[in-house]
């Protein structure tokens, strides 16, 4: 199972098909697939894997309901008064979204090697954002919609993701995203132009902070 870094501006706008084990009405329900009572969950599971490794403690995995056994991709950001604190994800779905969230926000706390561990001080006071993906489809590049799609660009084993928000928060245009997605994978900006192959996401994006 690989663990990608990820970027602090990457992720995506929520998919609004109801999947079968959600609970509850629409009008019970945030924007988005899934329930606040879920958002809770999966927030709250981030920072108690996060602290149960700090301190040597095992917690359940076993998904609490069907819709959080679904096998789902997702992004684990932290933030530390407002500064990236580290952030890593699984692109596809390769287990339950539950225990993916719990081993991506300990990927996050540990294993992002743009920054040292996160000590059991930083732990208590670390704002959390997740981004539940869609499979990545293959789309075309006059079809990419700033706001929305994520991409995914890849060519002779290099691959690079960007989410959805990053084009959003830095001002860039469709050409733009899909140069910095190129670049994001260690190919040359105009390689998207040039056979590689060019996939796009959804996400459902909430944290600590709320919904984005």
């Amino acid at each position: 199972m690989s663990l990608l870094p990820s970027n602090s501006s990457q992720a995506v706008h929520p998919s609004t098909q109801p999947s079968p084990g959600a609970t509850g009405d629409s009008a019970r329900r945030p924007a988005g697939e899934f329930s606040q009572q879920e958002r809770a969950l999966l927030l709250g599971l981030a920072h108690d894997s996060i602290l149960a490794a700090l301190e040597q403690r095992t917690i359940p995995l076993d998904p609490p309901t069907p819709h959080l056994a679904e096998f789902r991709g997702v992004f684990t950001s932290l933030h530390l008064r407002g500064e990236l604190r580290g952030c890593v994800g699984y692109v596809l779905p390769t287990c339950t979204l539950f225990r993916a969230v719990a081993e991506t926000a300990c990927a996050a706390a540990f294993d992002d090697t743009r920054f040292l561990p996160v000590t059991k001080a930083e732990a208590l006071h670390l704002d959390i954002e997740l981004s539940i993906l869609s499979r990545p489809e293959p789309i075309r590049a006059e079809d990419v919609e700033i706001g929305r799609h994520g991409l995914l660009v890849s060519l002779h084993g290099h691959r690079g993701l960007l989410l959805p928000q990053v084009p959003v928060e830095h001002g860039w245009d469709r050409e733009t995203f899909l140069e910095q997605t190129c670049r994001k994978a260690g190919l040359p900006e105009n390689v998207w132009q040039k056979g590689a192959t060019i996939e796009a996401f959804t996400a459902e994006v909430f944290g600590d902070q709320g919904p984005r």
